[in-house]
């Protein structure tokens, strides 16, 4: 064969293995793809719902002694939680209970010391006002001191002391010589009342015309009236 030959035959041979490689390449169009997309959603679809059915059939695959011991498990939840539950309600009914006695024990200490405050059984203090009644003339007799305790009363005085005489709601002054006699007990003036309650009302009811002070002063006393920020009764009446 000559070269002429040879140097044709070469591009040919060339030209037949690239069709063979051309026909050889994988053509993947769009129809091929959307098949292998629908195949690989299928398959994980169906790996799904193998597993879906391998949980809804744990237990109805379950021998009978397994699903004994899960009944009784769940029984003993069940009955742990019912005890709580009890236990939270008794707790609650035992809170109202304590909360309503404290309630009824705190209001019936309020009233025994109102009680006690009224009796004069128990010592005070507070804010009021002093009221001392001079008597140089020895005029002041037991009807006055009795009408200033009942001005005071009336402007709201919560506690008064005459003197070392706690007054108390049967509290009685009876003239004697040489001044008055109150409880049983002899007042020698000046008598001086130490007052619990509002120092303004009380000041003003006592300086009203005509009332307690201006009677005092026409019998011959002289009449101070301070108000204190802080009055201190210690003396009580027998229980």
């Amino acid at each position: 064969m000559s070269g002429d030959q040879k140097d044709r035959r070469e591009p040919e041979k060339q030209e037949g293995r690239a069709g063979v490689r051309e026909l050889l390449r994988p053509r993947l169009s769009r129809g091929q793809l959307a098949g292998g997309l629908l195949c690989l959603l299928l398959g994980f679809a169906v790996v799904a719902q193998v597993e879906t059915t391998k949980r809804d059939t744990t237990f109805a695959a379950a021998r009978q002694d397994e699903l004994v011991g899960v009944l009784s498990d769940l029984s003993q939840r069940s009955e742990r939680l019912r005890g709580d539950l009890r236990e939270l309600e008794d707790t609650r009914a035992r809170l109202e209970r304590d909360g309503e006695g404290t309630t009824a024990l705190a209001d019936a200490r309020e009233r025994a010391a109102a009680y006690g405050l009224l009796a004069g059984t128990l010592p005070a203090e507070g804010p009021g006002i002093e009221v001392t009644v001079e008597d140089p003339a020895g005029r002041v007799r037991a009807v006055h001191l009795l009408d200033a305790l009942q001005e005071l009363r009336d402007a709201g005085a919560e506690v008064v002391q005459i003197n070392d005489v706690r007054a108390g709601t049967g509290t009685y002054f009876v003239d004697a010589a040489g001044g008055v006699v109150a409880d049983g007990r002899f007042l020698r003036a000046p008598y001086r009342f130490l007052v619990i309650g509002d120092a303004h009302t009380m000041t003003t009811a006592l300086d009203i015309p005509g009332g307690v002070t201006k009677t005092l002063e026409g019998a011959g006393a002289r009449v101070a009236v301070e108000a204190r920020p802080k009055i201190e009764i210690r003396v009580t009446r027998p229980g």
